[in-house]
């Protein structure tokens, strides 16, 4: 059974993705493997895929047959994750009107800290290493271009801090990781009626949504680090 995120957007969360579809299309700027970037989108997946994996074609070859296997009919924007989707947490806050909803899946196998020295030492290739921190923010409210890179800005520094209140290292540089080498965010606009400008630490959505993203990651990561008997435990008292 879906469940209602906003008006328009309802999550259905599998053992191999995380799945929303949005009853009209929604902006979305992203830096998802699959339509990323900005687009008007009528889906978005968070798929898992193995630790080693083994597959020969492009990843946004996978991910649009994924969802071709699904019938999800129009575009969707799709990241990938080794992490359980059993680490999926998510914060949801509705404050003078506007709806604020973050999605949070975490692996920390590749973590890393910015500046880390890269395995890879060609400035075109892309990396198969998998673990990563996606992050998936909706908002009701109109995000402008602008507005919408400033979240993603918000969005990485919160993520940031909560590795550093866990002390996550990176075991390149052995310092405090600031993320894994395969993060991806998407941030979701919506239809209003409000209408958002700005969201840095000045303004109060700023501070909602930097405070929603370091307690999602912060219990993701928490998933991540449990022990396999405290996983089982964990999920068999789940409600």
């Amino acid at each position: 059974m879906a469940l209602a995120l906003t008006q328009y957007a309802y999550l259905e969360q599998s053992q191999n993705h995380v799945h929303i579809e949005f009853s009209i299309p929604h902006h979305v700027m992203s830096s998802a493997v699959l339509n990323g970037g900005l687009v008007y989108a009528n889906h978005l997946l968070n798929m898992k895929v193995p630790k080693v994996d083994s597959a020969t074609e492009l990843p946004a070859v996978t991910l649009a047959k994924y969802c071709s296997s699904f019938d999800w009919q129009g575009t969707a924007v799709g990241m990938m994750t080794a992490a359980s989707m059993s680490s999926l947490r998510m914060a949801k806050v509705t404050e003078q009107g506007v709806e604020l909803v973050v999605l949070v899946t975490s692996g920390l196998s590749n973590a890393r800290r910015v500046g880390d020295y890269a395995e890879y030492r060609t400035m075109a290739t892309d990396p198969d290493e998998v673990g990563t921190i996606n992050i998936i923010v909706l908002t009701s409210a109109k995000l402008t271009d602008a507005a919408s890179i400033e979240a993603i800005l918000i969005i990485t520094e919160a993520k940031a801090a909560a590795l550093q209140d866990a002390k996550i290292m990176s075991p390149i540089s052995n310092k405090i990781a600031t993320g894994t080498g395969t993060d991806s965010v998407a941030v979701v606009s919506g239809h209003g009626p409000e209408s958002i400008s700005y969201c840095g630490k000045h303004v109060l959505f700023g501070e909602i949504l930097g405070r929603l993203v370091m307690e999602t990651v912060t219990s993701s990561i928490a998933w991540e680090n449990m022990s396999s008997e405290d996983k089982k435990i964990y999920l068999r008292e789940k409600p």
